[in-house]
């Protein structure tokens, strides 16, 4: 099956709003780092808060990710958690987390048999 069958991003930034977003590990940190031009240091002081003793990226005023200005501005070097959206392993623990990603997400669908979906994220998430 094919993600655009049962996934279609719409780059709307649904996905970018909201606190408790992506957590970035030190691979992501090096690289979006290196990527926006700052040391590691700087950049979990500037751009990020620490939830759970992890950084995450900072949510803006305006609610979105401090990347987000009407299109992801580190999209080659997002975190693995952007990357792999909406294909998480939470789908594969409770296949209800599909449907409330869905109801803020209009590039999901909700009407694909739920064994499909599974099978799907398991595929995907295998690959990565």
């Amino acid at each position: 099956m094919e993600s655009l069958d049962i996934f279609n991003c719409i780059k709307c930034g649904d996905c970018c709003k909201g606190y408790g977003g992506a957590f970035v590990t030190p691979d992501d940190i090096k690289a979006i780092s290196k990527y926006i031009n700052t040391d590691p240091e700087h950049f979990i002081e500037e751009f990020c808060q620490i939830s759970g003793g992890k950084p995450l990226l900072a949510q803006g005023e305006n609610g979105y990710c401090v990347f987000w200005n009407e299109v992801c501005t580190i999209h080659p070097v997002k975190p693995r958690m952007c990357k792999e959206w909406p294909f998480i392993n939470a789908v594969l623990v409770d296949i209800e987390n599909w449907h409330i990603m869905a109801s803020f997400c209009p590039g999901i669908r909700t009407d694909v048999p739920v064994n499909i979906v599974q099978e799907y994220v398991r595929k995907k998430l295998s690959n990565d």
